[in-house]
């Protein structure tokens, strides 16, 4: 049960984390044309260079981030990428009626969000320290995490 503890389920959950990542820079170099549209959407200068950059960071970041390896600081910049990718271009709130069923700002508002839902995972890669054992977790599985504040009265030593 180490091996599975210490090693195979916090991989697994990290590669879940990223497995989306080399597959976008994938897509972003095989339909180049309409990843410079995107990048040209937005209202940075640069689209060429800063499409060139996002594919290295999709690319590179997984990696790093699943074999331990700058593992914190790839996911740091990595979170860095979805925030500014969430800011820079799936601002939902530019379209009128964006909940509309076929309302273009729908998907956008979705995106914007599921965005952020990654840079929350990456940035408990960037802070989380250690891992709750498989055992434990399935020996207690509604127990609070370590972190979480203990039900136990506090100290009243003067």
């Amino acid at each position: 049960m180490t091996w599975l503890n210490l090693v195979a389920l916090p991989v697994l959950a990290k590669i879940c984390l990223v497995c989306m990542f080399p597959l976008s820079a994938y897509d972003k170099v095989a339909h180049w044309d309409e990843a410079m549209d995107q990048a040209r959407s937005g209202p940075l200068p640069g689209p060429a260079v800063l499409l060139v950059l996002g594919i290295v960071v999709e690319a590179v970041t997984p990696v790093l981030i699943v074999i331990g390896v700058w593992d914190r600081a790839a996911a740091f910049v990595l979170a860095g990428f979805c925030a500014v990718t969430a800011v820079l271009f799936h601002r939902f709130w530019e379209f009128q009626g964006f909940w509309s069923k076929d309302g273009e700002g729908r998907s956008h508002f979705w995106d914007f969000f599921k965005n952020f839902g990654l840079v929350g995972g990456l940035l408990l890669v960037v802070v989380g320290g250690g891992y709750a054992p498989a055992g434990q977790v399935i020996a207690h599985p509604f127990s609070n995490g370590p972190w979480a504040a203990s039900s136990a009265p506090a100290d009243q030593t003067p």
